[in-house]
């Protein structure tokens, strides 16, 4: 019964206004880790076919601990998305009509273009999150003839796989399009997440936000440039 009891007390903490904002940061800043990791292992193509196919492979040699780690990162990814919905719900619903002019009491306010489009932008990139893994995770592999040699092990080629693909323009388009909704959705995302946990300090809210913001512009731009690079250049 004790044990029933916390359960209920604990979900009922989490589904709670703070709980559900302490939630809501938790995730982003999960995200916000595996963004910057995602990034740093795409950024080795620019290092060469064998350094960036010797990092995929061992990536997947992980095994179970892959899975592991993968899992983890969907049950974050839908957590995040439950409760920025549930929040933004229960906020249309506590204030139906928008206000035309945003305003804060005690400092400027953080309401921008992209934290009103937040749950807009997040189900976007949600989407072609999806989409992005099934054509690179489970697309064309060693059975389909994408096969090379790394460091004197026999690998698949992802980095064929990845310059054949950013060889299409439209795909180019569209994923430099995301990337620009991945920058707006980070803009707000990634000092809000710091705010939802209540590690805010007044004296630095400026200089958090001002961080937040330049660091959604330099990850939105390095996941740009690599495709553009691709298609303009060739690596």
């Amino acid at each position: 019964m004790e044990i029933g009891s916390s359960m209920s007390k604990f979900i009922t903490a989490l589904t709670s206004p703070v709980g559900r904002k302490f939630l809501t940061g938790i995730t982003g800043i999960g995200l916000l880790i595996f963004v910057i990791t995602h990034l740093i292992g795409n950024l080795q193509l620019f290092i060469g076919p064998e350094v960036f196919n010797s990092y995929s492979h061992k990536l997947e040699s992980l095994g179970i601990i892959l899975y592991i780690l993968e899992a983890g990162l969907l049950i974050t990814f839908i957590l995040h998305a439950i409760t920025g919905i549930n929040i933004y719900i229960r906020k249309k619903k506590a204030r139906p009509v928008d206000y035309k002019v945003y305003t804060t009491a005690g400092g400027v306010s953080k309401q921008t273009f992209s934290s009103r489009s937040m749950m807009v932008t997040g189900s976007i990139i949600l989407l072609f999150t999806i989409f992005h893994v099934l054509s690179f995770k489970f697309g064309s592999g060693i059975k389909e003839g994408y096969v090379t040699m790394a460091h004197g092990i026999e690998v698949r080629d992802l980095h064929r796989l990845v310059i054949e693909t950013f060889q299409d323009l439209k795909y180019v388009i569209g994923y430099v399009g995301i990337m620009i909704l991945l920058g707006l959705h980070l803009r707000h995302g990634a000092w809000s997440a710091f705010q939802s946990l209540g590690v805010m300090n007044k004296k630095y809210t400026s200089a958090i936000y001002i961080t937040g913001v330049i660091f959604a512009l330099l990850i939105s731009l390095g996941f740009i440039v690599l495709p553009v690079w691709i298609y303009l250049k060739g690596i």
